[in-house]
């Protein structure tokens, strides 16, 4: 079976940090490309970060413009874990944050870690 669990999120005010993680079990993320998606209450899911894996592609990483320069993604596939470090939160970034893999036709779902940023 396999499950993608996040974890991390929490409050924090504007300004401060965080760190998600998201460990996998049942595969093996090393071929998987790997995503962070978020989605606050009334709106739609959306991809935030995304990296390819590092064999082949280098770990190629692409990003929302509103978090360029602010979240970084990274992966240990050594621990089958991909993190979301998120900087200089703001309250737009209050969210449900999602992780996802990818390979192929293979398409997983985390449960989702809240992230709530307010003063």
């Amino acid at each position: 079976q396999v499950q993608l669990v996040e974890s991390g999120g929490g409050l924090v005010q504007p300004g401060e940090s965080l760190n998600i993680s998201c460990v996998a079990s049942g595969i093996a993320l090393r071929g998987y490309v790997m995503a962070w998606y978020r989605q606050a209450p009334g709106k739609e899911r959306e991809l935030v970060a995304r990296i390819s894996p590092i064999y082949r592609t280098y770990g190629t990483t692409n990003y929302a413009d509103p978090v360029k320069g602010r979240f970084t993604i990274s992966r240990d596939d050594a621990k089958n874990t991909a993190y979301l470090q998120m900087n200089s939160l703001k309250t737009e970034d209050a969210a449900v944050y999602y992780c996802n893999a990818k390979m192929l036709n293979y398409d997983y779902w985390g449960q989702g870690t809240q992230v709530s940023v307010s003063s």
